[in-house]
């Protein structure tokens, strides 16, 4: 029997879909829920192309939110959080270690799930997880706890946002804080309004500068001989946009346009994750990693917004 004419037709609906999500009057958190529904009902036909596409085409937005920001408010908002940060990231760690130890998670599992909550989700576990010499499956599990976090706080946090009536600076700053991958933070703060996504997007890119010494720490904890730390490339590229919007003499509409173009770009890739969801990865992940993920989830979460609501 052959089945090819049924390939080709999930094929060109999950293309249509991702076109549909370029179109500007569509909403993140819309894309990211036709993702999903994509993944339950005719699956994600380009699994292996998909998860290249996404981390480039993520990278790529986010590189060009940074010709929509002034370098000096990008420096002023990384050196006034640089001790929140720390405090906040450290924290995490160790309150992720303790739950990890009462619940008897795997610990490489348990690390991986920290990380991820502590500071950009899917990128520091992919950072981290070669120095412990981590397995696809302890790997897929912390992925997956992280991913269904991110998509559930990607609808949760603007409308508890609107409800608790925060600014738009203390709703970027809680974003970038409570929200793991960088993607669903940006998504977010985007529906919150435009300074909430300038900021947001400065913190958490300035959060995820802690890789690097996150890896090394890891090693040393870890034992590890692999202390090969890969430093996000695109971090440093959004700096450079952010100083040719500050300092190059280019008409305005230039950089709109750039920004325009990023918006929708970030709008695919969230379509693009919420495609990657399977049944599999829910099952794999089982309850106590899920667990652990909530309750480091829920405690930074009330424990940053208790901070900018105080503070700010």
């Amino acid at each position: 029997m052959n089945f090819e004419p049924n390939v080709n037709w999930r094929e060109a609906v999950f293309v249509l879909l991702a076109v549909v999500c370029l179109l500007p009057f569509v909403p993140p958190p819309v894309a990211l829920a036709l993702g999903i529904a994509a993944a339950f009902t005719i699956g994600n036909p380009f699994p292996a192309k998909i998860a290249k596409i996404t981390k480039l085409l993520l990278q790529i937005s986010v590189v060009g939110l940074g010709f929509g920001m002034n370098i000096e408010t990008v420096f002023a908002a990384g050196r006034d959080g640089i001790l929140f940060a720390a405090a906040t990231i450290f924290g995490t760690l160790a309150l992720g270690y303790f739950i990890g130890r009462v619940l008897k998670i795997d610990r490489k599992i348990s690390h991986l799930i920290s990380c991820g909550t502590a500071i950009c989700g899917g990128s520091a576990i992919a950072a981290v997880a070669p120095v412990i010499e981590a397995d696809d499956k302890e790997i897929s599990v912390s992925l997956g706890t992280i991913f269904v976090l991110n998509s559930v706080a990607l609808f949760v946090f603007p409308a508890v946002g609107h409800w608790l009536n925060l600014s738009e600076q203390q709703f970027g700053i809680w974003a970038a804080i409570a929200i793991q991958d960088t993607s669903s933070v940006v998504g977010a703060s985007a529906r919150f309004g435009d300074e909430a996504l300038q900021i947001a997007t400065t913190v958490k890119l300035t959060r995820a500068l802690w890789i690097a010494p996150l890896a090394l720490v890891t090693a040393i904890i870890f034992k590890s001989k692999n202390r090969r730390v890969t430093v996000p490339i695109f971090i440093f590229l959004f700096l450079a946009a952010s100083i040719v919007k500050t300092y190059a003499p280019l008409p305005e509409n230039l950089f709109n346009s750039f920004v325009g173009v990023a918006r929708q770009g970030l709008t695919l890739t969230l379509f693009l994750i919420g495609a990657a969801l399977s049944r599999k990865t829910l099952a794999e992940v089982g309850i106590k990693p899920m667990l652990q993920g909530v309750i480091l989830w829920i405690v930074i979460s009330l424990c940053s917004l208790w901070a900018v609501t105080t503070i700010l």
